[in-house]
């Protein structure tokens, strides 16, 4: 007797998360056959993914269309949470169940932030997962929210991809003071394994949890590990706060640095640590140490 379908509809399925959840990177259900069906706002990929099944849907017409009939109860949603919204009326065409959302500790690190842009970011978030809460709960629809801390993986996340690209542009870092708060990096990939366990289990519902690396290191060190998957001698350059912020500014104008802002400069001497116990009780999460590789530092 052949094993029973779930078939996942997964939202921003072109993130870094999102690709891992159609490899081999992370473990697949041993009692259920999972086909992932896949929405983009992009053009539809020629090839599927090697090792999973997925379909891929364009969002542009975000009705179910002919021949596209049957339900899709579980829900796998990565694009950013306060868009989330915009797809309420899909998910509920669909007749969603139950659903898996991202947000982020940044929710809670970045709401006194002295960039603007970070402040707004936290208020989305917060925002987002409210009218998640109240949506679902309308809906009769399950809901469970998992706030990553700092994610990276494969050269493609905002956080260690970019400092990355700044060490290979200029061979050096810029630290605030000693750089001493203490980060958990999140890989991808444990990402993208901890949004499928909680799915799979029934048992968790309508409850946020936070999700972290299962390694505390200081920002310096972190930086430092950068530098050897780089193969470079690490560098440091410490300047004053109100240079870094201007220093920042003029950093960003070139699209790579983007992501670089003074908040982050700010946030190198504060503790940005989450206990991650309720998700190993829960669901089985079970996050790996900060061990970078080749792809996590690639260049574009």
């Amino acid at each position: 007797m052949s094993n029973p379908t779930r078939v996942i509809g997964v939202i921003g399925a072109r993130s870094p998360v999102g690709q891992c959840l159609f490899s081999n990177e992370i473990p697949h259900s041993t009692d259920r056959v999972e086909q992932f069906v896949a929405f983009t706002r992009g053009d539809l990929p020629e090839e599927q993914n090697a090792g999973t099944t997925v379909e891929w849907r364009s969002l542009i017409d975000s009705s179910r269309q002919p021949g596209q009939s049957e339900p899709i109860t579980d829900w796998i949603s990565l694009a950013p949470i306060w868009a989330l919204s915009e797809h309420f009326k899909l998910l509920s065409e669909y007749g969603a169940r139950r659903i898996v959302v991202l947000s982020s500790t940044s929710r809670f690190t970045k709401t006194e932030s002295i960039d603007a842009g970070e402040q707004q970011m936290a208020q989305q978030l917060i925002e987002g997962e409210l009218e998640l809460q109240t949506w679902a709960e309308a809906s009769q629809i399950s809901w469970i929210i998992l706030r990553p801390t700092l994610i990276y993986g494969f050269g493609r996340d905002k956080n260690i991809a970019s400092v990355a690209r700044f060490i290979r542009r200029w061979n050096c870092f810029p630290l605030l003071g000693n750089a001493q708060g203490k980060r958990q990096p999140i890989h991808a990939a444990d990402v993208a394994a901890a949004s499928l366990q909680a799915l799979r289990t029934e048992t968790v519902a309508n409850q946020a949890y936070n999700i972290s690396g299962a390694e505390t290191l200081t920002y310096r060190e972190m930086i430092v590990r950068v530098f050897h998957a780089l193969k470079r001698k690490p560098r440091f350059v410490r300047i004053p706060l109100t240079l870094f912020r201007v220093g920042t500014a003029v950093v960003r104008i070139l699209p790579r640095f983007r992501n670089l802002t003074a908040g982050m400069a700010e946030r190198m001497n504060a503790d940005l640590v989450f206990d991650h116990s309720e998700a190993v009780h829960d669901f089985g999460f079970q996050p790996r140490p900060f061990e970078l590789n080749s792809d996590d530092v690639a260049g574009p």
